[in-house]
């Protein structure tokens, strides 16, 4: 095995000396008073502790206009109407203060005298300070605009996903924010223009979708006579329109709107795209990080960075990519064997693909036959949550399928967290649009994965932990969120269900996805495959469709790294899990076990594994004869 999944079974030595250790004799008057001063001394450094975390989360939140708006806190109109700073001096003050925070948290405070849930936090935070720190070192190797995600799209969805207006005040805010759209693109155009000039640039296939997506936020009015409404006028416009205000009013707010939108916006984006002109002439089809100046040490940085485990090289997630799709498609051949499916795997995967049989109706029908579907898979692992899971979320869950305004930019299933205070319940989502994008055979799977015991799971027990920092609370971790995801996928399995093997089918096919993305991920940026040896990779090893493998490859280009969260972060859990069981033997329970991982917010894989060892350990010497 390689070193990424042995070091759960090399933290087994300290359970094993704990099991050795000779049992405590019975405490004395003394020992007894020693006790409770230490227990008062632990209370009064973890309230020291939990303290500081509170003032450091409202400071940041305090310099971090969007955070707030994020967070419903809109009271403060000042904020309401900025944005995030993005200079350079910002960045860098930033960077000073992680410094700085992780000096004090080191000096000013013991981690041997804090309780056990604030070690946790503790451990947390010197671990977000560390990757920050390295993550600042490499902040000019980074694309700022890509297909994904720059700000270039990030600060419209902020304005009509985020900005509310419920009065004037409010109103007033937008329009502030539309003004300050200029001067904030503009800051972000001169970074992109000095890091293009370095040679960081994304490779050519990923300005067609920037200009693309651009231009679509300046269609329409009042950037053209074209008889449709901009994005932005659209969208403040219905919000002033819902106020209870005289008309004169909101015909105002309207009008000073579209100035702001005439002379700020319009013109940062027309700068924005005559750039994305200029650099596409300058970039080239190379796609790996390999390319970028200080490529090597970036894409290493990237991956410490969605793993959480900073000593895995790219030659090790290759190989366990490659491991993983050999056993996973020998799983596959086993249930191609069991369907009487005579065949290659090749040609099993295009039977699954193409058949009629897996597929419901893009009618009315259709849609709702799958939501009842959906439905039915929740009651059904409902039932026997309580054998798997002391403690579950007390927000709900609810089905919802995607509105059709959004439809056509979303992936084929999604989570919504709920609200902390539990009044807005967590939101499995169906994209139904078109149906041949659900097949019945991965409805399981993603039943579990985005929702029960999934997503909601991991995300709402995390907000529901009072208990925790609200820096805890907030964090996500994409190896322990995706990995805990996928991992409650196989749970599935150990719980009873797959019992239609279409169905657990469907289980391994995502699985097999998940593993490729190793192989393809360190492919591109480390081994120097072209975007098209990815999508030949991914075609011919999985089920997935073409137009598919190609929108998530041209992903992993522009993200490196990301992809590689999800399998580490499984293959993690799923061997914590397995040292457990072997270690206690009929010992081991579910419930006591997924406790350790899920009530304590989105963790590093080290300080996971830190609190599975724990466990055990206090278990052998709790059931030690």
């Amino acid at each position: 095995m390689r070193r990424m999944i042995q070091t759960p079974m090399a933290v087994s030595l300290l359970a094993l000396m704990a099991a050795c250790s000779p049992q405590q004799q019975s405490a004395s008057p003394a020992e007894n008073t020693a006790t409770v001063q230490e227990m008062a001394s632990e209370q009064a450094e973890t309230a020291r502790l939990n303290a500081w975390f509170a003032e450091l989360f409202e400071q940041d939140l305090a310099r971090s206009p969007e955070g707030q708006t994020a967070l419903g806190r809109i009271d403060d109109l000042d904020a309401y109407g900025r944005w995030d700073a993005v200079d350079e001096a910002d960045a860098a003050a930033a960077n000073a203060r992680r410094i700085e925070r992780l000096d004090q948290l080191r000096n000013n405070f013991d981690i041997d005298a804090l309780d056990a849930k604030a070690r946790v936090s503790y451990r947390v935070f010197e671990y977000l300070q560390q990757t920050g720190i390295r993550n600042y070192e490499f902040r000019d190797q980074r694309y700022i605009f890509t297909q994904m995600f720059g700000p270039h799209t990030g600060l419209p969805t902020t304005l009509i996903s985020q900005h509310r207006v419920a009065n004037t005040e409010q109103a007033e805010a937008y329009i502030r924010r539309l003004d300050g759209m200029g001067p904030i693109l503009g800051e972000l155009i001169e970074q992109a223009e000095t890091r293009a000039a370095a040679g960081v640039l994304p490779p050519r296939f990923a300005f067609a979708y920037l200009i693309d997506n651009t231009a679509q936020l300046v269609a329409g009015a009042p950037f053209d006579d074209s008889g449709t409404v901009s994005p932005l006028l659209a969208d403040f416009t219905a919000k002033v329109e819902a106020l209870e205000i005289d008309d004169d009013a909101k015909a105002d707010l309207i009008a000073r709107a579209t100035t702001a939108l005439i002379e700020q916006v319009g013109p940062a984006y027309t700068d924005l795209l005559a750039m994305f002109e200029r650099h596409r002439e300058m970039t080239d089809d190379r796609d790996g990080a390999w390319k970028l100046p200080r490529g090597e040490a970036y894409y290493q940085a990237q991956l410490a960075n969605f793993t959480t485990m900073h000593d895995l090289s790219p030659e090790e997630v290759h190989q366990t990519g490659l491991d993983e799709m050999d056993r996973i498609h020998g799983e596959m051949a086993a249930i191609m064997e069991q369907v009487g499916f005579e065949g290659t795997l090749a040609e099993f995967f295009e039977f699954m693909r193409s058949d009629p049989q897996f597929y419901l109706p893009s009618t009315d029908e259709g849609r709702a036959e799958y939501m009842t579907r959906v439905n039915a898979i929740f009651d059904r692992v409902r039932g026997v949550l309580p054998d798997y899971f002391d403690t579950v979320p007390r927000g709900e869950m609810v089905v919802r399928e995607v509105e059709p305004y959004r439809a056509a930019g979303s992936p084929s299933a999604f989570y919504n967290t709920g609200t902390m205070d539990g009044t807005r319940p967590g939101a499995f989502y169906a994209n139904t649009l078109n149906m041949r994008n659900l097949p019945i055979y991965q409805m399981e799977t993603l039943a579990y994965h985005e929702g029960i015991p999934g997503h909601h799971f991991q995300l709402t027990l995390a907000l529901e932990a009072d208990d925790t920092p609200m820096f805890q609370r907030l964090l996500y971790l994409p190896a322990f969120g995706e990995g805990w995801a996928l991992y409650a996928e196989s749970l599935g399995k150990d719980m009873g269900m797959f019992t239609d093997p279409y169905q657990d089918f469907g289980r391994l096919a995502y699985e097999l996805w998940r593993a490729g993305r190793l192989v393809v991920d360190t492919g591109i940026h480390s081994m120097r495959w072209s975007r098209q040896d990815a999508i030949d990779y991914l075609r011919t090893n999985t089920s997935f469709t073409e137009e598919e493998i190609t929108r998530e490859v041209e992903r992993y280009i522009v993200w490196p790294g990301q992809a590689t969260a999800y399998k580490i972060g499984q293959i993690r859990i799923r061997a914590l899990r397995d040292f457990a069981q072997a270690q206690l033997g009929d010992a081991f329970d579910y419930g006591e076990f997924h406790d350790v991982v899920l009530t304590n917010g989105s963790l590093p894989l080290p300080v996971l594994t830190e609190l599975v060892n724990d466990y055990v350990e206090s278990k052998r010497a709790e059931t030690a004869p």
